[in-house]
């Protein structure tokens, strides 16, 4: 039986400081929970609603609809909740190409760059201080368990970016096209925030800059971010294709 420290506990994970605190967070529905079991992920805590479904997972505890929702950060419960220990940071080796996020804020846009970097095989991602929480409930979300297979570090962006020997490559609206540039095996790739792209800090250690060229009508102001970085490291990695 769920206690109300349990609940407790689970709740407060939706807020970053108690995930730091904890070493804790959470997810949300049998799909993405499997994936993060599959991966090798340390449980924690595993909450279904569905009396069948405690025959799919060994540590399932059955709880009540109305204990769920009190867990759940969404509207309408999935029905299965877990709570995972954040794992162990892993350091870049810098054997590959790793993204970097300066200030990008939105949830939805850092999980779908998390489930683009994992499409691509981009083992790293390296955020900004302000950059939001990779295990932000929506961002989790929309990693669709891709957060089981990509490195989030968060550090410093300039200290990083000083102290690595990779390439960095930044993209700006007035670089040169990436369909010109010959991109190396292994880099940088810096994707700015969502209103002001990247920042003057970050910009100055930019060895290259490079764009994405606009067609048509220039009505659009520019690419969202994670659309962006879709199309930037479709490039990255076409070079591979051709070996």
């Amino acid at each position: 039986m769920v206690t109300k420290n349990q609940i407790k506990l689970v709740t407060s994970l939706q807020q970053k400081k108690y995930r730091t605190q904890h070493g804790l967070f959470v997810v949300e529905g049998k799909k993405t929970v499997n994936e993060l079991l599959s991966a090798g992920m340390r449980l924690f805590k595993l909450f279904v609603a569905d009396v069948h479904e405690v025959k799919s997972f060994e540590e399932a505890e059955l709880v009540s609809q109305a204990e769920l929702k009190q867990m759940s950060s969404l509207n309408t419960p999935s029905g299965v909740l877990a709570v995972f220990y954040k794992p162990e940071r892993i350091e870049i080796e810098g054997k590959d190409w790793v993204v970097a996020l300066d200030a990008v804020r939105d949830p939805g846009n850092l999980g779908t760059i998390i489930r683009l970097c994992d499409w691509f095989g981009i083992k790293h991602l390296v955020c900004s201080l302000d950059t939001v929480d990779s295990y932000n409930p929506k961002v989790l979300q929309a990693t669709m368990g891709s957060i089981a297979r990509v490195n989030c570090i968060y550090t410093d962006l300039s200290d990083f970016l000083a102290e690595t020997s990779l390439p960095v490559y930044g993209a700006f609206m007035d670089g040169n096209t990436v369909y010109d540039e010959k991109l190396p095996e292994k880099g940088v790739l810096v994707m700015g925030n969502e209103a002001n792209g990247i920042s003057d800090a970050i910009e100055r250690i930019v060895a290259r800059r490079i764009s994405i060229p606009q067609f048509g009508e220039q009505t659009t102001e520019s690419l969202n971010v994670a659309t962006a970085t879709a199309v930037l490291l479709n490039e990255v990695r076409r070079p591979q294709l051709r070996e």
